[in-house]
């Protein structure tokens, strides 16, 4: 396996609002902790400044490539409705802390 950081960001889906206002948040939030629980997706959150705004997500992710993070992601309810698109997958090289996980 090895680590990517993945960069998601509010799609032509988006509603109006943080995240709380979007449709489908439950089935958002389940689908995405399925995925850690798995340890495909070690730590995930929105980036600073989104909050209020049009949405920014920042994800580890333990993948063998990035056609098998694009492939897992595209089950979200979000990704089918356009509310979150990826902008962004690059390999990730973790040097310190390592350990840690």
């Amino acid at each position: 396996m090895s680590y990517y950081a993945v960069i998601r960001e509010a799609g032509p889906g988006w509603a109006h609002g943080g995240i709380a206002a979007q449709p489908d948040v439950g089935a958002h939030a389940a689908f995405m902790n399925g995925l850690a629980d798995e340890g495909i997706v070690l730590f995930a959150g929105p980036l600073a400044g989104s909050e209020n705004a049009r949405l920014r997500v920042l994800l580890i992710v333990d993948a063998d490539h990035d056609d098998e993070i694009r492939n897992r992601l595209a089950d979200d309810p979000w990704v089918r409705t356009n509310r979150l698109v990826i902008t962004s997958i690059e390999p990730w090289n973790l040097m310190v802390g390592a350990e840690r996980l």
